[in-house]
């Protein structure tokens, strides 16, 4: 029985999954995949673009002038830690990379962080790292169905992953007022790209076009190591 999701089809019937974390792997087993989207609505959240840094990815404004408030939507949203990947919604990255290297780990280092505040969407911190071996984890920290009095964390292991397969979480289930959080696990998607070009083209395509705002896509080769990566930015 067939349980995995086709992710363009998952990302074409929502109108505004918000900010999306994908993990898996290829479907020759020889590489992961790691995927980052963000959306946005608001002209504040659409000003922007991803940029290279030394160990990952950052979101940067397109146009300064126009940028309001960055506190919520300027972070590095990928970086490396040693030989694992990084990546979540939010500056919650650095903290995860402050727990590694303090010698926590994933789970304990987001133990000191909740749900973004802004109020009134009480939007989730998505986060995942992928480590050498492929293996991945995800997690979803979230308010209790809005209320901002409790915080639930979510977290979930992916040891020795299938080829051709991986889990994909985001912030919003669809677009509403205020915007409703995920709900449920991961869900299971395919992997059927053999390349990140292919893999940008077929997940940019989907996502809706006036909404999506910058996607990245990255394979790393579990053999060697080395890592070939994409960035697709509305803005040019």
């Amino acid at each position: 029985m067939k349980h995995s999701h086709a992710l363009s089809e998952l990302l074409s019937a929502n109108a505004y999954p918000g900010r999306g974390i994908a993990l898996g792997r290829t479907s020759d087993g020889k590489k992961a995949v790691i995927i980052y989207f963000i959306m946005g609505r608001s002209a504040n959240s659409r000003n922007r673009v991803f940029v290279e840094t030394p160990d990952g990815i950052r979101t940067q404004a397109f146009d300064p002038a126009k940028l309001e408030d960055p506190s919520l939507i300027i972070y590095a949203p990928v970086r490396r830690f040693g030989t694992s990947t990084i990546v979540t919604n939010g500056d919650q990255t650095d903290t995860i990379r402050a727990g590694l290297a303090a010698g926590e780990d994933f789970v304990q280092a987001l133990r000191s962080r909740t749900f973004e505040p802004d109020d009134p969407n009480f939007t989730p911190r998505i986060s995942g790292i992928v480590k050498e071996n492929g293996d991945y984890a995800l997690s979803i920290l979230k308010s209790a169905h809005g209320n901002p009095a409790s915080c639930r964390r979510y977290f979930y292991e992916y040891e020795s992953p299938l080829a051709g397969q991986g889990h994909f979480i985001h912030t919003y289930q669809g677009d509403g007022s205020p915007l409703p959080s995920f709900e449920g696990e991961p869900v299971e998607v395919d992997i059927p790209w053999t390349t990140p070009q292919d893999c940008a083209q077929a997940v940019w395509a989907s996502l809706n076009e006036e909404n999506k705002v910058s996607l990245f896509v990255r394979f790393l080769n579990l053999e060697s190591g080395e890592s070939e990566s994409v960035i697709v930015n509305k803005n040019v």
